[in-house]
């Protein structure tokens, strides 16, 4: 171990990161001083990794969890070769910058995971560690190990107060994930002081009864921590490993400081930072030469380690071709060419569109063998259970079926995690009322463009006797203002399977199904190519003789019941189109020639949904034309839940008819 390098390392991490703050004047320099020694040990001599091909599927990942500390990130990346440059970090927290603020996944080489807001980077490193075995079951052989890698987090305080750590750590040491490695920064302030103002709790032994190997240690000594990580690879349980450090740690003026968290040193703290460490005062972003020469001197380690892979995973493809096709299937995450038989229904059928959802995920779980998933602990009535395989467990890395328990944050923070590793297209499941529980998790997937599926049941007042408390109103719209985030709302088992294909086609932005509790009638579709039309957003599923006096745009479990309002309005004299609106958002975005063609020369446009009324208004000349619910719901059986808020076909009717 070169000790001098690795101080040279720290010393330049801190010039880096105080500048850098300083210069955007905003940032958070307390981790990026506390933490520097560690991360010259991550990227020095801890990671297997290689700068020069920051995708290499057999890298150890690294997630630091505590994002805010993001400079401390940049430097290692930009010390240890990766494509980030001193011009980069100079530009800190700048517009089109590859530092942005807080690490952003496929922004800045060498980021696996978009962190900040807090506790999610543990969860989703959770996912890369189980997406690890997974893999490594599926693809390693007697003679090659082609995945093998640890999964590395640096978190603090922070992380651990939020709730998704707890949940995420709880499952990851059930799970047995002895390839996960989690550095904890105790340094024991946060932004308002001492964490002994809040956080007063034994971690120790909070992890140890999570079934995680718990060790300790400091910060700053570079031989222990490096024994630390070795004796945390010898178990397989997942490892905390709590490292003693300062806030701060060379900055006098902030040095073990709540200041030191979320503020620039301001120019006199920089100075006396630098004078303090035996800084040139004078020059900025200051990199010592011996810090460069240390990261120059592994460049033959690593290329050695990357070429020895690349050499057996030749050897293994070419000795396993059958394995070798299915890991470029999986790695494309295009389907594979198989002929497989979706269910068909007739207008004779009538089912949940929950239950053609479970039909059909039998299906493409053939075409795509990296479909994995499962719920939060309701895989019955998400109807979501992959039935040619078994259960993940500790003993079992090749089941594709996962129990995540009640934890519904953690279950999507994990599931980013499985997506962002590669090689595997996860979805997951639970209640729609239970999406709030999911949203800030949600919300990195589309800002990571990753490619999820969410699936949604129980989406409306349907639910009945559960009541308002499980009755979703407001959850798919709020769903629907997320940037980037498609959701699908299929009206019966025929449009649920082309909301399937969709979603599994999907490689650059989360997908949301909203599916029903309740049976619903399969309708006869009015467009004999609405297959392809659907894929605009919308297409006529039932239409009326000459031209129609009114378009009604309605979803999921309200298109039959449009259909039906419809039949009854024709016998008033009324013309009647109904447009089964599958995404409203990619509707409402097409071009108008589109979507005038679809709506018609009606008169009147109506729209409904049982939810809320919001982003409707831009379809209607008048709000009165917007059937909604703008309550939350009541407990009854369904029908009369329905018949409560005139979501019934004689009532709808009467209001086309008015």
């Amino acid at each position: 171990m070169n000790v001098k390098g690795l101080n040279a390392a720290a010393l330049s991490i801190r010039s880096l990161s105080m500048d850098a703050i300083q210069k955007a004047k905003s940032g958070h320099p307390g981790m990026p001083l506390g933490c520097a020694e560690l991360a010259a040990m991550i990227y020095g001599e801890i990671l297997n990794h290689n700068p020069q091909n920051p995708s290499w599927i057999n890298r150890d990942r690294f997630v630091l969890s505590g994002g805010h500390g993001s400079m401390l990130l940049y430097s290692a990346l930009h010390l240890s070769g990766y494509d980030v440059s001193l011009d980069d970090i100079k530009n800190f927290r700048q517009l089109g910058s590859k530092c942005p603020g807080h690490p952003e996944y496929g922004i800045t080489p060498g980021v696996d995971a978009t962190t900040g807001p807090l506790g999610q980077g543990i969860g989703m490193a959770v996912g890369m560690a189980m997406a690890e075995t997974m893999l490594a079951e599926k693809f390693n052989t007697k003679n090659h190990k082609i995945i093998d890698h640890y999964t590395y987090v640096l978190l603090g305080e922070g992380c651990l107060m939020e709730g998704v750590s707890s949940e995420a750590s709880s499952l990851a040491g059930h799970l047995k994930l002895g390839k996960l490695i989690v550095f904890y920064d105790e340094n024991r302030i946060s932004i308002d002081g001492s964490t002994d103002i809040t956080f007063t709790e034994n971690i120790a032994q909070r992890y140890e009864s999570y079934g995680w190997q718990v060790l300790q240690g400091s910060m700053y000594d570079y031989q222990q921590i490096e024994s630390l990580v070795e004796e945390a690879k010898k178990d397989d349980r997942p490892s905390l490993i709590m490292l003693k450090s300062e806030i701060g740690k060379g900055a006098p003026t902030v040095v073990g400081k709540s200041a030191a968290h979320g503020a620039p040193l301001g120019e006199d703290g920089v100075k006396a930072a630098k004078e303090f460490l035996g800084l040139p005062v004078d020059k900025d972003f200051y990199v010592l030469p011996e810090a460069y020469e240390y990261f120059a001197s592994k460049k033959d380690e690593i290329a050695k380690k990357y070429d020895a892979w690349q050499k057996d995973f030749d050897a293994w493809a070419s000795e396993e071709k059958e394995l070798k096709a299915l890991w470029d299937i999986m790695m494309s995450g295009n389907p594979l060419d198989v002929n497989e038989t979706f269910p068909e229904y007739t207008t004779e059928d009538k089912l949940a569109t929950r239950a053609a959802s479970g039909a059909m995920l039998q299906v493409l779980e053939k075409m795509y063998p990296g479909l994995v998933g499962g719920s939060a602990d309701l895989e019955g009535p998400n109807s979501c259970k992959i039935k040619s395989s078994t259960y993940y467990a500790p003993d079992n890395r090749g089941g594709r079926n996962i129990h995540f328990g009640i934890r519904e944050f953690a279950m999507t923070a994990i599931s980013n995690g499985m997506s962002l590793h590669g090689g595997l297209k996860p979805f997951c499941a639970t209640f729609l009322v239970f999406a709030d529980y999911m949203k800030p998790a949600i919300r990195l997937s589309s800002l990571m463009k990753l490619p999820m599926i969410y699936v949604f049941t129980h989406d409306s007042i349907y639910v009945g006797e559960d009541g308002p408390t499980h009755q979703p109103i407001e959850t798919i719209t709020s769903l629907r203002t997320i940037p980037g985030v498609q959701v699908l709302r299929p009206g019966d088992a025929q449009e649920t399977e082309l909301a399937w294909l969709i979603a599994s086609e999907t490689k650059d932005h989360p997908v949301c199904i909203m599916l029903t509790r309740q049976n619903l009638p399969v309708y006869e579709k009015a467009d004999p190519d609405w297959k392809n039309t659907i894929r605009c957003g919308a297409y006529v599923a039932y239409n009326c003789e000459g031209e129609a006096d009114i378009t009604v745009l309605a979803t999921g479990s309200e298109v039959s019941l449009a259909i039906e309002a419809a039949k009854l309005a024709k016998e008033k004299g009324k013309n009647v189109r109904v447009v089964s609106v599958l995404d409203r958002e990619l509707f409402a975005n097409q071009p108008v020639q589109i979507k005038e063609t679809l709506i018609g020369n009606a008169n009147r446009v109506v729209t409904l949904e049982a939810g809320i009324k919001t982003g409707w208004e831009q379809f209607v000349k008048s709000n009165e034309d917007i059937i909604s619910i703008d309550t939350f719901g009541t407990s009854a059986p369904f029908a009369k839940v329905a018949e409560f808020f005139g979501f019934t076909p004689e009532k709808v009717a009467e209001k086309l008819c008015k």
